[in-house]
């Protein structure tokens, strides 16, 4: 069974990083397309930052492009969203998930079949 695990997420002042991690156990992430995803309260959950599995291809949301990083490091499983610049409006539970290799939708949630547990992510001052 596929296993994710975010990490990474905390409160932090407007104009602060974070550096959220997602690992995985019992598979290798690089065969898959990883995204981001978040949802605050009363939202909808939005694709964040996507990556796919075939040609590294990347999507960022308008909201967080120049400010946000997502990248693999294979040598140890993991995905890292890098977050810079931070806004109070970044405010929700952040979401790793996986996709199949042949995915369409590179950042859509319904194309995503694994899926982590969350991790808040508050900006405030």
């Amino acid at each position: 069974q596929v296993q994710l695990v975010e990490s990474g997420g905390g409160l932090v002042q407007p104009g602060g990083s974070l550096r959220l991690s997602c690992a995985a156990s019992r598979f290798t992430l690089d065969y898959y397309a990883i995204g981001w995803f978040r949802q605050a309260p009363g939202k909808e959950r939005e694709g964040v930052s996507c990556i796919s599995s075939s040609d590294g291809s990347t999507y960022y949301a308008d909201s967080v492009k120049g400010r946000f990083t997502i990248s693999r490091d294979n040598a140890k499983n993991t995905v890292y969203l890098q977050m810079n610049s931070l806004k109070p409006e970044d405010t929700a539970v952040y979401y790793c998930a996986a996709a199949v290799p042949s995915v369409i939708r590179l950042c859509v949630d319904d194309e995503y079949e694994y899926w982590g547990q969350g991790t808040q992510v508050t900006v405030s001052s």
